[in-house]
């Protein structure tokens, strides 16, 4: 049996030319096909956006080696995180990301499919994403990578599987 990606429909913001003033942004449902439909990708999920590692080294690296992993046959890199469209985007934007693209899982319901959420009550974060990463081929997951000591309100941040450097070196052996 294929190991599918979970279907949902994310609530996302998107810019509308169309809408003058500042904030020309309207939602819009975007669907797992949506992002995942007939294409390889990679896509990595973190516990939230702003936080120190994901926004120093993990979305930073991704972003910078993007070449790198179109070269190695990947059509599009995706970021997910347990917050919302509104912090997203503004994440996004402070980043300055023009290759890797942002999914807002507000409601964590992409994530709990996935297995991957937890509560990081410890930390006042609520429920977040666990830091995964995944090749998706077409809807279907390839290869997975998840960071050591999986577990609810654990301490630390454990990072190193999912760098893009490790993926990368991952996907050359494939």
């Amino acid at each position: 049996m294929k190991n599918f990606i979970p279907e949902v429909v994310f609530k996302t913001r998107v810019r509308d030319e169309t809408i003058k003033g500042e904030n020309p942004y309207k939602w819009k449902d975007k669907s797992t096909d949506d992002y995942f439909k007939n294409i390889r990708a990679i896509l990595f999920s973190l516990p939230g956006a702003f936080t120190p590692t994901c926004s120093t080294y993990q979305l930073p690296n991704f972003e910078k080696l993007f070449n790198e992993f179109k070269s190695l046959g990947i059509d599009k890199i995706y970021c997910l995180s347990v917050n919302d469209a509104f912090v997203m985007n503004a994440w996004a934007k402070s980043q300055n990301l023009k290759n890797v693209e942002v999914i807002p899982d507000g409601s964590a319901e992409f994530t709990r499919k996935m297995g991957m959420l937890v509560k990081k009550d410890n930390l006042g974060f609520g429920l977040r994403s666990w830091r995964y990463a995944a090749l998706i081929d077409k809807k279907v997951i390839k290869r997975l990578w998840i960071e050591e000591g999986f577990g609810d309100n654990t301490i630390g941040d454990s990072y190193g599987i999912t760098s893009p450097e490790n993926i990368i070196k991952d996907l050359k052996q494939l």
